[in-house]
């Protein structure tokens, strides 16, 4: 490599991870070159409108959240909020639960109204006493008994990570909430809300500021490497892929999903049953924990985004083994994965010019606004340790 490369930083994904230390880079005077296989920027927060005029997330729905001044600050230079309310129902045993359990779940369960003191003395006889829960199905069978936990959480569970509860990390069924009031809201963080104008636009903005970026699609690790002499590595991929997976392959989960729009005249038909003008669900999100149902949930963002539009889309999402070929969605929370992890992980800490960053690249699963933090963390040390491009 020549004492002045061509480029300072190469950075192996366009999702948040690479997107945001692309931006820090780059306005520290660095130059940076970023790529991504994929055909578009914003890795799996990516979102478009569909031929119906829906936007739509198309791998998943990415519901942003937050409890971080710094990270809201930091975003909102490239987007406007609109304020969400997350609400998700459970569909098993023919009908719409509320979900997260709550007060109202309650009283569905036992076909009349009920109090909080009533529903709490409900739960003390049904709990399994588990002081300190070693895993996923300890954790809510500590909190509500084994006839909820079977409802909505076993076979749900076992159809997204093909493991059973009792063999996933605690924090699995652990990030959601049990509550004895009324309280519908699916997630905690104080601050929620999406991009006004979609993921999509919020990156592009990112990268209109981003004077120092070269964007390359359609280009994977290997091609990358090999184009671009660099002075510092930014890998945001697989860490196992990093090293040809020489312990062999990290498991994860891949997903499969399935669109469907709907006209205003089709949906006149489900008002019956979505109980909203112009809607094919009740609620954003609907779980589907039974089984012998193939896919884990049905989405329709068009609750969230607040869109303008007769007609809907939604999106069917089916969990499938992964493979290489496939798109690792979701890093293994067990401890044999992590394990295997460790042995790569060693393996990462002796490479003194790359950076492992983000959900795939540290094998564990992040939120947006804590991968979002990982990178401005990463940019900051970089930033400080090669100091300024004309003093390098």
């Amino acid at each position: 490599m020549s004492a002045q490369p061509p480029i300072d930083f190469l950075i192996i994904g366009a999702g948040f991870s690479g997107l945001v230390i692309a931006e820090q880079l780059s306005n520290a005077g660095w130059k940076c070159v970023v790529v991504d296989k994929r055909p578009h920027f914003g890795g799996n927060a990516y979102d478009y409108y569909d031929e119906a005029g829906v936007l739509i997330h198309p791998y998943g729905p990415h519901y942003f959240r937050t409890n971080s001044p710094r990270i809201v600050d930091y975003l909102t230079h490239f987007t406007d909020w609109t304020p969400v309310e997350y609400k998700v129902k459970s569909f098993t045993d023919g009908r719409y639960w509320t979900f997260p359990i709550n007060l109202d779940t309650f009283e569905e369960l036992i076909g009349r109204p009920s109090t909080t003191i009533e529903f709490e003395a409900w739960l003390n006889e049904q709990r399994e006493p588990i002081d300190f829960p070693k895993n996923s199905e300890e954790v809510i069978v500590s909190q509500v008994g084994r006839e909820l936990y079977e409802r909505f959480f076993e076979g749900y569970t076992l159809k997204h990570w093909q493991r059973h509860a009792r063999d996933l990390d605690p924090t699995v069924c652990g990030r959601i909430p049990i509550r004895t009031n009324r309280d519908r809201h699916y997630l905690r963080e104080e601050f929620q809300a999406l991009p006004r104008d979609g993921y999509s636009a919020m990156f592009k903005r990112m990268l209109d500021a981003s004077p120092g970026v070269e964007l390359h699609l359609g280009v994977d690790f290997e091609e990358a490497k090999t184009r671009w002499s660099h002075r510092h590595l930014v890998f945001t991929g697989p860490i196992d892929e990093y090293f040809g997976r020489c312990f062999g392959p990290l498991p994860y989960r891949s997903l499969r999903f399935e669109h469907e729009s709907f006209t205003a005249e089709q949906l006149i038909e489900r008002e019956a049953i979505s109980g909203k003008k112009g809607h094919w669900q009740p609620e954003m999100q609907v779980n589907y924990p039974e089984l012998e149902v193939p896919f884990t949930r049905i989405v329709e963002m068009k609750h969230a985004t607040g869109q303008q539009i007769e007609s809907t889309t939604i999106v069917r999402e089916f969990p499938e083994a992964w493979e290489p070929g496939k798109e690792p969605f979701y890093p293994i929370p067990a401890d044999d994965a992590k394990a295997a992890y460790h042995r790569y992980a060693e393996l990462a800490a002796k490479e003194n010019n790359v950076s492992f960053i983000g959900r795939l690249a540290t094998y564990r699963y992040y939120n947006m606004d804590q991968v979002t933090g990982m990178a401005l963390t990463e940019a900051g040390k970089l930033i400080e340790r090669f100091g300024a491009p004309n003093k390098a």
